[in-house]
């Protein structure tokens, strides 16, 4: 019997995501050169204040979380009811473990001959080669909830959401301090100057807010194009209403643009409504474009080869900034093109994206060649404890590597991830033969 086709739209939606989430990293990365090397690099937000705004356009995890969790609501609770939550948490879970091994162990050989060789270049990188693992830490965290957020859809349904956003905004509220109508009024400027506090625990009520909304999306609880205008308009509101309390403008988690990211706060909701509201307004117009691609020709076949590249493009794009400076140094091109305003400054910008483009290809080709010729047999045996000590294993080895970089904690991550790889196998196969054709 033949699969059912996919839904080419949540799929072109992920690839615009990734593609976005790409280019947004290359672009943010400004090399720095004294006497033809690379001594540093800046970030974009520190060198324009402008780019702050520009973050509400890059700033696509929420859209990310949102697909995926609409993707996947139609098979997860099947599943669960099959194999139980923990098989089915292991069988994702193991999808991002095994290539974060290679990448890892990349690392730390280029950590090794860093070593030997004074390592120049890898020094400036060192901690933006592993800071984007961030976001696998959370993936795996909101889709462990997953099967309990779509029970929270079934009995509550849209009422789930507005818990959610309720809770994040109590805590932005006790952060701040709040207890005046004055200082509701400059909330943002409030939950800016204090420690997070008990606003830590926003890192995963913020995020499960777009999960929730991609459950009830895939239900039908929000659809149409009305509905997806009045979101716009409502992030609009939410997003001006932020900014005058004193939110941060920077949907990101660097400090030299303000901080709306770590714990994420209520002005990164009003961001979530846009994205979700757009996916909305412009389902029909894209559906119609989409209608006649196929996975063979046309918009179809780009969709498919960056939704087979998904993971892959999003663990090594950080390291291909690495190669594009040293051939950048070795040409002699103007990857350092000082700050926006100046002359030749998007010259720069071209030149280094040229080169990044040119880098991943091969970084690429290299690493999806590799994990094709990986055994790709799961034992059919499953053991709860092991699909635990799997999970603690890869929870402290991604933590480690994007707490300290490549050196050392990507040589502290390697052991962990690799414990993790081989415990997480440790699942029923079938398990990931579901999971597999679900997404």
């Amino acid at each position: 019997m033949s699969s059912p086709q996919r839904d080419p739209y949540p799929d072109a939606l992920r690839a615009c995501a990734l593609l976005v989430v790409v280019f947004g990293h290359w672009i943010a990365t400004l090399p720095r050169l004294r006497d033809g090397r690379l001594v540093d690099t800046d970030h974009l937000l520190a060198a324009w204040e402008g780019a702050a705004l520009l973050t509400w356009l890059v700033q696509v995890v929420p859209l990310f979380v949102f697909v995926s969790a609409a993707v996947s609501a139609a098979g997860v609770a099947r599943r669960v009811e099959a194999g139980g939550i923990a098989p089915w948490w292991a069988t994702r879970a193991l999808a991002l473990a095994r290539p974060t091994v290679t990448y890892v162990a990349v690392l730390v050989a280029l950590a090794l001959l860093g070593l030997a060789s004074g390592g120049r270049l890898l020094g400036v990188f060192d901690q933006s080669l592993t800071v984007h693992l961030w976001f696998l830490l959370m993936l795996l965290t909101v889709q462990a909830l997953l099967p309990w957020c779509l029970r929270l859809d079934e009995r509550f349904g849209l009422a789930a959401v507005a818990a959610l956003v309720v809770l994040a905004a109590v805590f932005d509220l006790v952060r701040a301090g709040a207890g005046s109508l004055s200082d509701l009024i400059r909330l943002g400027s409030l939950v800016a100057e204090r420690p997070a506090g008990i606003a830590w625990l926003n890192m995963l009520v913020v995020w499960l807010l777009p999960q929730q909304l991609g459950i009830a999306w895939a239900r039908g609880r929000i659809r149409g194009a009305g509905t997806g205008l009045a979101l716009l308009a409502l992030g609009a509101a939410w997003l001006v209403l932020a900014l005058a309390s004193g939110y941060p403008v920077a949907m990101v988690g660097v400090a030299l643009a303000g901080n709306n990211m770590l714990p994420p706060t209520l002005a990164l909701v009003g961001v979530m409504w846009l994205q979700v509201g757009a996916v909305l307004a412009f389902e029909p117009l894209a559906r119609r474009m989409l209608s006649g691609s196929t996975s063979g020709r046309g918009p179809g076949r780009a969709i498919a080869v960056l939704g087979a590249l998904g993971m892959p493009l999003y663990l090594w794009h950080k390291l291909a900034e690495l190669p594009a400076a040293w051939l950048g140094e070795r040409l002699g091109l103007p990857i350092d093109a000082g700050v926006p305003g100046e002359p030749g400054f998007w010259l720069g910008r071209a030149c280094w994206i040229g080169l990044c483009l040119l880098m991943v290809a091969p970084v690429i080709a290299a690493v999806v060649r590799f994990e094709l010729r990986r055994d790709r047999e799961v034992p059919a045996v499953s053991r709860t404890w092991r699909i635990v000590l799997g999970g603690v294993a890869l929870y402290a080895g991604l933590a480690a590597a994007l707490a300290w970089g490549v050196w050392p904690g990507a040589v502290i991550a390697l052991p962990a991830v690799l414990l993790a790889s081989g415990q997480l196998r440790q699942r029923a196969a079938v398990a990931a033969v579901a999971t597999q054709r679900e997404n």
